[in-house]
């Protein structure tokens, strides 16, 4: 009984030690570090792959953005004080994924607004570009296939985000892109594009970065759902009959209004001359008074 008095005493005055504390500070980080890379060597392997898509992303900028976003996306301004192209730093990865994905980056010609053209880049160095941009700084993210359908939803559900999703473009975007989403002109040059037949990803990440001069609707502003809901509702469009007939492109009143003036009235003036140039005219001479 006593050598086990004395063991357990010795045992304690060792705990009580200075280098005791550290000594099992060390052993729990040896442990838990075993523990991390013997059972999650997968996220190593996605940080390593991860790290030479960002790699192969500063290479493909430094030669094709480099010279209007400057060699760390900080922008570039002329010696004039304009912007010759804007810091891209906390943008985020949904921006590139969209600008250069439609082929409105690079820019071939600079003008008011960028057009949407052939892409430059395929998907793997389109996501490349992403993953350098988005390490700048934190910003919007690509989304998800599941952000933005409708998988899984009943008959009604569908309906009803679509008419949720109608109401809020009617709202906020008919004044731009017109009713129908046919597109229209804005001042100085710009225009709002068609976005009849664009890819659900790329609406969604217009509305979550704002493209040139289109406003964004974070999701502060406009929810997930409320977003996914949009695009059900542009994607309704192509299905739904035109009750009116001939829409001439839904383009709204100026092409309507121009049709009616055209057709309408020059249709019934044209009628009128030939009534006149047809019509019964008496042979018979005036007899003088």
């Amino acid at each position: 009984m006593r050598l086990l008095n004395r063991s357990a005493g010795r045992i304690s005055k060792h705990r009580r030690g200075p280098l005791a504390g550290l000594v099992v500070l060390l052993l729990g980080l040896l442990l838990t570090g075993g523990l991390y890379a013997a059972f999650s060597p997968a996220q190593a392997d996605e940080t390593i792959s991860s790290d030479e898509q960002i790699a192969q992303g500063r290479e493909l900028f430094l030669v094709s953005c480099s010279f209007c976003h400057g060699e760390n996306g900080e922008g570039v301004r002329t010696e004039d004080g304009n912007q010759l192209g804007p810091s891209l730093v906390g943008v985020g990865a949904a921006a590139v994924d969209f600008q250069v994905g439609t082929g409105r980056m690079p820019l071939s010609n600079p003008s008011a607004q960028a057009p949407q053209k052939p892409r430059t880049f395929d998907d793997e160095e389109t996501a490349a570009l992403a993953a350098y941009v988005a390490s700048l700084g934190p910003g919007p993210a690509i989304p998800d296939e599941g952000d933005y359908s409708l998988e899984g939803m009943s008959d009604e559900e569908r309906q009803a985000a679509i008419t949720r999703g109608g109401q809020i473009f009617l709202t906020n975007c008919t004044a731009c892109h017109n009713f129908e989403g046919s597109g229209g002109a804005m001042p100085r040059g710009g225009y709002a594009p068609k976005i009849r037949g664009v890819e659900p990803k790329y609406i969604y990440e217009a509305l979550l970065t704002g493209p040139q001069n289109m406003p964004n609707f974070s999701n502060g502003n406009l929810s997930p759902e409320e977003k996914r809901d949009v695009i059900a509702y542009l994607g309704s469009l192509d299905e739904m009959p035109n009750y009116g007939g001939f829409g001439l492109g839904g383009l709204g009143p100026v092409p309507e209004g121009m049709a009616a003036w055209v057709l309408g009235i020059g249709g019934l003036v044209g009628v009128a001359v030939w009534i006149a140039a047809h019509s019964t005219r008496s042979s018979k001479k005036k007899v003088d008074a």
